[in-house]
């Protein structure tokens, strides 16, 4: 596998050349938004790293217990996505991307499913490359935070499936498993959405 082009000047350039595609509003009236946050290398012997949330364990949450990137619904009172994924990540995480983090792109609107089923909800992630080390800490929403390695991530030795089963008929789904832990559905979307537009 090439050297990804992890370098902080790469993540700019080619996040500003993608247009983000939408999802129009009388298709999904409801809205949320996410954080794709990228810490880079803190010293030679490391890498670029995304920063992964693993959702606590609630009955009336349909992603309960995923892995998921930091965010939630857009609420009345958030003035646009953007300023719900970093109040959400702040609240979640303890993370002020306001100040510790440089908006670097967008990618584009992921329409949400949970349980099988098409939600009227679309999702748009906003990604955000950090000053600097961060500490990063569990809310009552989130059970555990995880920083990756992004060239883990890459490593085709941690792309597998996982079983999945809809109306009685048994699915293999594409998923990335990293730490004992699995990333699929929604984040592996837009995980890949990330890579494709980076070129990674």
């Amino acid at each position: 596998m090439s050297t990804p082009h992890l370098e902080p000047e790469w993540v700019r350039a080619r996040l500003a050349g993608h247009q983000p595609a939408a999802i129009d509003g009388e298709v999904a009236p409801r809205r949320a938004a996410v954080s794709i946050i990228l810490r880079p290398a803190l010293d030679e012997a490391d890498t670029v790293s995304l920063l992964f949330i693993h959702r606590s364990v609630h009955s009336e949450d349909p992603w309960s217990g995923h892995m998921a990137f930091p965010g939630g619904g857009v609420e009345a009172s958030d003035p646009s996505p953007l300023h719900a994924a970093r109040r959400e990540t702040l609240e979640e995480v303890g993370i002020d991307l306001q100040g510790a983090g440089e908006l670097v792109g967008q990618l584009d609107d992921q329409r949400a499913s949970a349980r099988g089923r098409v939600l009227p909800l679309a999702i748009s992630p906003f990604v955000f490359l950090l000053d600097g080390p961060v500490e990063a800490r569990c809310s009552d929403e989130v059970a555990e935070v995880l920083w990756v390695p992004v060239p883990m991530l890459l490593d085709p030795a941690h792309a597998s499936t996982v079983p999945y089963t809809l109306e009685g008929q048994r699915f293999e789904l594409p998923c990335i498993k990293v730490f004992d832990r699995t990333i699929w559905g929604l984040t592996y979307q837009m995980l890949m959405g990330l890579f494709r537009v980076l070129e990674w």
